[in-house]
């Protein structure tokens, strides 16, 4: 018996860039997927923003799963907190990866162009560059929770490359690619990327027997 949930799987983001990714990757696994939108869930920005509040990729992760969860009728529902670690930073900007810039009035293409600028900021004149996605997805139904973490490793250039992804994929030179995420098509990406690992772990065990 699969642990494959009877109704579609709600991802909870609002993210265009994890939907892009997240969609088909799951697509492929034969998980039935539907967004938030989809599910009916209208957003609502303050509550939202505040979820994201642990020292934690694991408990943030579990934070807006529980909430989405809740908001979209208890349906099976999975949701992930991701970010970078960087070494020579102390392994930020790691759960601030999202606002690590400051500047909470910017979002989508602004926001990753901020975060990028800080970033190539905070590195100028340092030598080590090694660093990590991270990546927990969290999966919650009626019968309890799970996590899976994926990782990824690289370091960050001196200078943006490639024109697709989202974040700080314009930065990050994979190691098991040789080239950005940004310079990747999404099938290379998903093959080795954190959020690529994370869900590959999910979708195994959903399709799993039981």
């Amino acid at each position: 018996m699969s642990t494959r949930p009877a109704s579609p799987l709600i991802l909870a983001t609002r993210s265009l860039g994890k939907l892009h990714e997240l969609g088909p990757m799951l697509a492929a696994h034969g998980i039935e997927t539907i967004t938030l939108d989809d599910a009916g869930v209208a957003e609502r920005p303050d509550e939202e923003e505040g979820l994201e509040h642990f020292a934690t990729f694991e408990d943030n992760a579990l934070a807006k799963a529980r909430y989405f969860f809740e908001r979209a009728g208890r349906r099976p529902t999975v949701a992930d907190d991701s970010g970078l670690e960087v070494l020579a930073l102390g392994r930020q900007p790691g759960v601030r990866t999202k606002r690590w810039s400051g500047r909470s009035d910017l979002s989508g293409r602004a926001l990753d162009a901020a975060n990028n600028a800080k970033m190539l900021s905070e590195l100028k004149h340092i030598a080590d560059r090694r660093a990590r996605y991270v990546c927990v997805a969290a999966y919650i139904d009626h019968d309890g929770e799970r996590v899976f973490r994926g990782e990824s490793s690289g370091r960050i250039l001196d200078a943006p490359r490639g024109t697709g992804g989202f974040g700080y994929d314009p930065l990050f030179l994979s190691d098991d690619l040789g080239v950005t995420f940004a310079e990747a098509s999404r099938e290379q990406k998903e093959q080795v990327s954190h959020r690529g690992r994370a869900f590959a772990q999910l979708a195994a065990w959903m399709s799993a027997p039981r």
